[in-house]
C-alpha cells in the first residue's frame, strides 16, 4: 500500500544513529545518507526515511501518528526496544509486551524528533 514514509529529524545524523540501531536489530542495513542530507532505508516492499523539514521549520511529531515496523518474534521486539533506548530514544506507554488479546506483541518509543514508533509480532 505504501511506497514509502519519511519522518522529520531535527538532527538527521542523531537520528540515523538511532534509526541504524533499531532497524539493524530488525535485520536491515544502515541507512544512506543522500546529497540532500536526508537518510533512506530501503527494503523491497518500501522506504523509510527521515530528514529536516522542507520548509526549514523544526521537525515535530505528528500527534496521534504511529509508525509500526515489523518483528519476527517477540525476542526482536525485545531487542529492538533496547536499541532504542540505548541510542537516544525514549521509552513510551507500557513496556513491551503482549496487547490485542495476548495476539500482538508491542513496543512504543519515541526517536530523538519526538515520532512515535513501534516494532510488532503478530
Amino acid at each position: 500500500m505504501f511506497s514509502h514514509i519519511m519522518v522529520g529529524a531535527n538532527d538527521v545524523q542523531q537520528s540515523k544513529i538511532f534509526y541504524d540501531a533499531i532497524l539493524g536489530s530488525l535485520g536491515h542495513e544502515s541507512g544512506l545518507v543522500d546529497d540532500k542530507g536526508r537518510c533512506f532505508y530501503r527494503t523491497n516492499s518500501g522506504t523509510f526515511a527521515i530528514g529536516k523539514p522542507i520548509d526549514g521549520e523544526p521537525a515535530y511529531h505528528g500527534n496521534g501518528t504511529t509508525i509500526g515496523f515489523s518483528a519476527e518474534n517477540s525476542a526482536t521486539v525485545d531487542a529492538w526496544h533496547s536499541a532504542g533506548i540505548a541510542n537516544g530514544g525514549t521509552s513510551c506507554e507500557n513496556p513491551p509486551g503482549l496487547r490485542g488479546g495476548a495476539n500482538l506483541y508491542i513496543a512504543y518509543l519515541r526517536d530523538p524528533s519526538g515520532n512515535k514508533i513501534c516494532a510488532l509480532y503478530r
